[in-house]
């Protein structure tokens, strides 16, 4: 936990980064115009709808509404506090933010667990590195490896190393270095025997291969036997600093590789991926022995849209491909499958036939995920027999459906009538029933989850009144301009705006502007405590308005929000009117109907 930070460093951070640089480690951001656009990292969507302004220093999502400034961006998207957010800023950047850690806080001690977990991986790391390459010890290790086509480029690339044969050798190195073993069982880098509580090493004897996040800290290991051991390979368990369910085995390296290629070939595991890199593939990924997951969906997201899905071509790899491809799908990605010979994996593949034929015969020459699909639903299938035919046709039909261009459907199912001598105008007309009875089905189903909630594309859509966009558009000038804030605030005189959250956001900003003589969208919304009034000052920001608010546009605005409140007035004296009447009041009804007519000429 930080001490307070002085609020002269947050704005040297402030000004110091720039939120399209830090965004872009996150989102894959394209310039249209003055603004960049690119998918949202809050909730899933196909359409870009996030928008990040570098002159104003913020961002916004016209789908699900998240905005704010580059610390709200850290705080929401990676769950930190502010001033986590702003102590990884100023690291970035450079600034010394002059605090000190506090030394009596409940979370220092879970700090200081998490880091001394990640300090002995990384300790653990290089030293096995050093036993591979330079020892005795690791020299049959080394061998092993380089008979089995590992440079000593990939060695080095990947920081692959060596366990010794030992039962404690890791407890006693780590013990010596003040590494509590509590701790360190819990890191999965040592286990606690159950008979008299002492410890031993979970690794001996294997080639170890460090598993790191997407900043790089070494967060686990796995090991390879070098013999007839089982398991072939053993991996670290969970901990508290490894979910391999959000990590994907060389991001970090080949993020770079990945953005400028634009492009990533997702890989079975980890093996596959080094052996890959050996033969130039350098955009390589893995997940670690399990499925896709929406975490690393995520974290694709952020810099890629393109993806060739490269799994074994076994039948279980086949399967696995295809729950991926269907995952990335959903969720907006181009996809190409690229399919492996004669059940092999990429690392035998590349062993028996090279490099060159690797690159191009199997990664150049991937499927389309529609010609995947042909193949998938052929598996099982004897098309000779009428039933499996027909099924595998009706199958793809379906399939083709899906397809959101037009060409695309035309191009397959061209295909597939060339295939099996079928009329054209035959399977169009089975595909549109097809298409109108999975859109009836969708229909009177409830939205999916990965869409945005239905109140907020409500507040995106709907035509608001015009008392409420005078009332923005007031806002958004008041935010460019300290002396328009002023001049609105003096022609309201005693009367405040209709939405409650329209006046908490211009009482925080004329609070503001007794403290900063210009107006600073980025440092505003730092000084806003509320997260809603946040994203709604991000969203105001976005607008278009006009550079110069011109006295009629000013008086008729004025007049807009002052009118809705008379209107009020009037339905609230109409209310009072009927009632007289109701009552036989009819002298009063009448003085009140004066009223109304009054209140009806000054609109």
């Amino acid at each position: 936990m930080a001490d307070r930070i002085a609020e002269e460093k947050i704005d040297q951070v402030r000004q110091a980064v720039d939120i399209v640089e830090i965004i872009s480690d996150y989102v894959q951001l394209k310039k249209q115009g003055r603004n960049y656009f690119g998918l949202c990292p809050f909730h899933g969507e196909s359409t870009p709808s996030f928008s990040v302004s570098p002159d104003k220093q913020i961002y916004h999502c016209f789908g699900c509404g998240a905005g704010g400034n580059v610390f709200s961006f850290l705080m929401e998207l990676e769950g930190m506090s502010f001033q986590e957010a702003a102590i990884k800023l100023a690291a970035r950047v450079n600034i010394d933010l002059d605090i000190k850690r506090s030394t009596v806080s409940g979370e220092k001690q879970v700090s200081k667990e998490f880091q001394s977990m990640l300090d002995a991986h990384e300790l653990l790391r290089k030293f096995y590195h050093h036993l591979l390459v330079n020892t005795k010890e690791g020299q049959h290790a080394l061998e092993y490896l380089l008979d089995r086509g590992f440079s000593r480029e990939s060695i080095d690339k990947f920081q692959i190393g060596y366990s010794l044969n030992s039962w404690d050798f890791v407890y006693k190195f780590l013990s010596k270095r003040d590494f509590s073993p509590e701790w360190m069982e819990k890191a999965g880098l040592i286990i606690q025997r159950e008979r008299d509580g002492t410890y031993f090493d979970r690794f001996r004897d294997r080639i170890m291969f460090p598993i790191s996040d997407r900043n790089g800290n070494t967060i686990a290991f796995s090991g390879r036997s070098l013999g007839a051991d089982e398991p072939k390979y053993l991996n670290s368990p969970e901990t508290a600093i490894f979910n391999k369910s959000k990590i994907l085995y060389n991001y970090h390296l080949a993020k770079s590789s990945i953005k400028k290629l634009q492009h990533a070939v997702l890989f079975e595991g980890f093996a596959d991926c080094i052996a890959a890199y050996r033969s130039g593939v350098e955009n390589g990924i893995a997940t670690m022995g399990t499925s896709l997951t929406d975490e690393h969906i995520a974290l694709l997201r952020q810099s890629v849209q393109s993806i060739t899905i490269c799994y074994d071509s076994d039948k279980p790899g086949i399967e696995a491909a295809y729950r991926a491809g269907s995952h990335l799908n959903d969720a907006g990605f181009q996809i190409k499958v690229a399919m492996m010979p004669d059940g092999m994996d990429p690392d035998e593949y590349i062993k028996k036939n090279g490099s060159e034929k690797f690159r191009n015969e199997v990664i150049g020459a991937s499927s389309t995920w529609m010609g995947f699909k042909f193949l998938y639903f052929r598996r099982g299938k004897n098309l000779q027999i009428e039933g499996d035919r027909l099924a595998y046709i009706e199958q793809i039909i379906k399939e083709i459906s899906k397809l959101n261009k037009a060409v695309e459907r035309d191009h397959y199912l061209r295909q597939l009538a060339g295939e099996f001598s079928l009329s054209l105008d035959a399977l169009k007309q089975q595909q549109k029933q097809i298409f109108f009875e999975e859109k009836r089905k969708s229909n009177g189903k409830t939205e999916t989850s990965n869409k945005p909630p239905l109140k907020i594309v409500k507040q995106v859509n709907e035509l608001k009144p015009a008392h409420y966009t005078a009332e923005r558009r007031l806002i958004a000038h008041m935010l460019k301009n300290r002396d328009v804030a002023y001049k609105v605030q003096d022609l309201l005189q005693q009367n405040t705006f209709n939405m409650d959250e329209h006046q908490a956001i211009i009482t925080y900003l004329l609070g503001f502007y007794e403290d900063h003589l210009e107006p600073d969208s980025s440092a505003f919304l730092t000084y806003i405590q509320d997260e809603n009034l946040r994203r709604m000052v991000a969203n105001i920001e976005m607008m278009s308005i006009n550079d110069e608010l011109s006295d009629q546009e000013l008086t008729d605005y004025i007049k807009q929000v002052l009118n809705y409140q008379k209107m009020l007035k009037i339905k609230e004296k109409e209310v009072e009117q009927k009632e007289a009447e109701r009552h036989g009041e009819f002298s009063r009804a009448a003085a009140i109907g004066i009223e109304i007519i009054q209140l009806r000429k000054s609109l």
